[in-house]
């Protein structure tokens, strides 16, 4: 073979293995049942690994393009993140203006809705969470700043940061609803009203039509004395009423009848160490009481008056440790004698034997014995004390009052301020009757 016979020279083409279809669509001689079941078994094979292949391709380019539109919603978060705060950090001489604010409400927004979103995608598990948590608590405490800037408060209710604020009230996390407490108390200052009242009193309008005092109500509810963070916000939730009540002293009513007056009682009722709570609320207790016929007569319905006695007949054997505890004593004295100021409210405190606490209370001279005399002069005073008059002969209140009119030892001088006047009173009104 020469040279060229080698050129030219081509080998048979081998036949191509057939498909797993073909094989079975081929026809063969002598072919048995088994060798087509075995047939029938490949191409069963064959197709489930092509469908596995598929379905693998197909998930993984699911896959990428969900990382893909993850990592580009990432980059423009991060990227609108950025803008913010290089606008925030960019304010001159940190001086909060109109522009500022609204890049920082735009912030305080996103992070609430950030947080939102991970808590719905990650309700089990805090640790997803926490983190977009953490940078809410930090945007509610950067604006604390609007409270140095009273004119810019009429911008913070048309961006209707406000009702975002009032959701959080009712946070998962009472940490978030502390955060809230803590800046609305700031917000309602009465400095504030000194520097912008125009300000202050859209700021207010605006709470209020908002149901703030309820929300409030609420959250006091759910709050954990025990724990320090929130027996602080407690106090803080405390100092927004009495923000809001000397603000607005019309709305005393309508606080009143969203609960509060109820949480105060429980509050002060609770069986818990003397602390500034305490104090705190029985200081907004009388407030409430103070010049309002309607809570005097709620307090009478919801049995405020047996609370008030209860609270008192400890103080019968005992002074207080404190002249703050000496302090709170003597606003449940004053609630008391305000609640007295109702016919009702009179007609419980004889059923519920008041008279015989305040008796007790003269004779075991203690310093509760002058609001005990204030005391009896409302129960006593006016045509409606008839009734308590005539109980107090017969529980010989006289021989517990008499006595007072000698001279008050020096030491005991100072703890017996203006009883003269109270003796004097009742005893003119024992005359009458």
């Amino acid at each position: 073979m020469d040279i060229g016979e080698l050129l030219d020279y081509k080998p048979a083409n081998t036949p191509k293995r057939p498909l797993p279809e073909e094989e079975v669509n081929q026809i063969q001689e002598n072919e048995t049942d088994y060798e087509r079941q075995k047939k029938l078994r490949r191409l069963a094979k064959h197709r489930v690994q092509q469908i596995e292949k598929q379905e693998q391709e197909r998930l993984k380019a699911e896959q990428e393009r969900l990382a893909e539109e993850q990592r580009l919603k990432q980059e423009r978060q991060d990227m609108v993140q950025k803008l913010v705060d290089e606008n925030l950090a960019g304010t001159d001489d940190g001086v909060l203006d109109e522009a500022a604010l609204k890049r920082m409400i735009l912030l305080f927004e996103k992070k609430v809705l950030k947080n939102q979103e991970m808590r719905i995608k990650f309700p089990e598990n805090p640790e997803k969470f926490m983190e977009s948590e953490i940078e809410l608590h930090d945007i509610l405490t950067e604006m604390h700043a609007i409270a140095t800037v009273p004119d810019l408060y009429p911008i913070l209710v048309n961006l209707k940061a406000v009702l975002s604020l009032l959701e959080l009230l009712s946070h998962e996390n009472t940490d978030i609803a502390v955060a809230v407490v803590n800046l609305l108390q700031e917000l309602t200052d009465l400095d504030s009203l000194n520097e912008n009242e125009e300000g202050t009193e859209i700021l207010i309008d605006a709470l209020l039509s908002k149901q703030i005092c309820a929300l409030l109500v609420q959250n006091l509810e759910r709050m954990d004395e025990s724990v320090k963070e929130e027996a602080n916000g407690v106090h803080t939730t405390l100092g927004i009423f009495e923000n809001i009540m000397e603000l607005r002293p019309d709305v005393v009513v309508e606080v009143g009848k969203q609960g509060l007056i109820q949480w105060l009682l429980k509050r002060i009722k609770a069986k818990m160490p003397y602390d500034g709570n305490k104090l705190y609320s029985s200081e907004i207790l009388s407030i409430l009481l103070q010049n309002n016929e309607e809570n005097r007569a709620l307090v009478g319905e919801i049995g405020g008056i047996d609370n008030l006695l209860q609270q008192l007949a400890y103080y019968k054997r005992h002074d207080p440790s404190s002249p703050d505890e000496q302090e709170m004593m003597e606003n449940l004295f004053d609630c008391l004698c305000s609640c007295l100021m109702d016919k009702q409210n009179r007609d419980r405190f004889l059923r519920g034997e008041g008279l015989q606490l305040m008796n007790l209370i003269l004779r075991e001279k203690k310093l509760s014995r002058n609001g005990s005399l204030k005391v009896l002069n409302h129960a006593l005073s006016g045509p409606q004390g008839k009734d308590n008059c005539n109980k107090f002969v017969d529980i010989l209140g006289l021989r517990t009052i008499f006595p007072l009119f000698m001279k008050t030892p020096k030491k005991n001088r100072k703890r017996m301020l203006s009883t003269e006047e109270h003796e004097g009173t009742k005893l003119y009104l024992y005359l009458r009757t």
